[in-house]
């Protein structure tokens, strides 16, 4: 019986570091102690601020979302001029993009919120309305980010002329 010789592996890339640049397996504390420390605070930040829209336009039991649709296509919206900004205007510190993108923006919006209120609706027997919010959010959300980032490189263009 033979062995066959193990085929070569390649170390998977960080999409922020270039082609052919090796993730690292381990980081120390000392690198993503700091990364996670305003992730947390971002999104202490950004959670807080979604819990604020809740409470100045609450939804009553049994209503269409309206709260979380808008708040998530804010959110949308802004993290798309965030990314033009910090990848053609601005260099921005290795940890603005953890702080503001991941932990802010990532705690405003709110996904998991958005999968209890389908679930919401439907059990509440509201299943046509439970589909259109399941739709129209995804929707909004990608039409929110898609108009932010063409907006924002047309001003930046503008800008330069």
């Amino acid at each position: 019986m033979t062995r066959r010789q193990p085929s070569t592996v390649h170390e998977p890339t960080d999409p922020d570091a270039g082609l052919g640049v090796p993730v690292r397996r381990r980081a120390g504390l000392r690198e993503q102690g700091p990364v996670v420390a305003v992730v947390a605070l971002g999104g202490a930040i950004g959670a807080s601020a979604r819990y604020g829209a809740a409470l100045l336009w609450p939804t009553a039991a049994g209503a269409f979302p309206w709260t979380t649709l808008w708040v998530n296509a804010l959110g949308c919206f802004v993290i798309g001029v965030f990314m033009v900004v910090i990848t053609d205007v601005w260099a921005a510190h290795r940890l603005v993009r953890p702080f503001f993108g991941t932990g802010v923006l990532g705690g405003f919006t709110t996904f998991s919120t958005y999968a209890v209120d389908i679930q919401k609706l439907l059990d509440g027997g509201r299943v046509r309305a439970g589909l259109v919010y399941l739709a129209v959010t995804l929707l909004v959300a990608l039409a929110a980010v898609w108009l932010a980032v063409a907006l924002a490189r047309r001003v930046l263009a503008w800008r330069m002329r």
